[in-house]
């Protein structure tokens, strides 16, 4: 059960949701405050050419509550969120792929498509090493490299090394085909 403050489900993905699977969103159309907000917390982001993306809180005498500011901060350099958190405005797709927080730009007819490419892509590794990748990048976020890489060695490794994931991959390679 993820914790929510004011009893409402709205964006639960925001708060207090650790999903150890990639989230992916696919973004057609304009997704500001409380959808940029959902956006932002999902792993991956496909954008139609059409997309627009903002948060424009400030404009309305509201605060990006859902994690925007933070994570938007985050996500690109600090300027050029600084610049979008406090005027409100809002961004292209294509600019919020030289920002930094979508991963690719499609048209529109595609969206759905280029999805599932990333996911069919991610589908292709180790579930188990596509969710201790996930949970090392996060929970390393902020601590030093090697602070970081320390807890991989006691809190992520030794799972991999009790996989048979960890048997499997290598074995794969070594007999050239795809691990199972």
């Amino acid at each position: 059960e993820q914790r929510v403050d004011s009893g409402s489900r709205f964006a639960a993905i925001t708060r207090g949701y650790g999903c150890p699977k990639p989230l992916i969103a696919a973004v057609n159309g304009v997704a500001l405050g409380g959808g940029f907000e959902i956006a932002l917390a999902c792993d991956i982001v496909i954008a139609a050419d059409t997309a627009r993306f903002g948060l424009p809180e400030p404009r309305v005498g509201l605060i990006a509550g859902a994690g925007g500011i933070h994570r938007l901060s985050r996500q690109i350099p600090l300027k050029q969120a600084m610049g979008m958190l406090l005027t409100g405005r809002m961004v292209p797709a294509e600019e919020g792929y030289r920002l930094g927080f979508v991963n690719e730009v499609v048209p529109a007819a595609e969206l759905m498509q280029a999805a599932q490419r990333w996911a069919s892509e991610i589908l292709e590794c180790s579930p188990l090493l596509v969710q201790l990748t996930k949970e090392s990048a996060h929970h390393g976020l902020g601590l030093p490299v090697d602070e970081a890489m320390a807890r991989d060695w006691d809190e992520r490794i030794p799972r991999l090394l009790a996989s048979q994931d960890y048997i499997e991959g290598p074995k794969a390679f070594s007999e050239r085909r795809k691990p199972v």
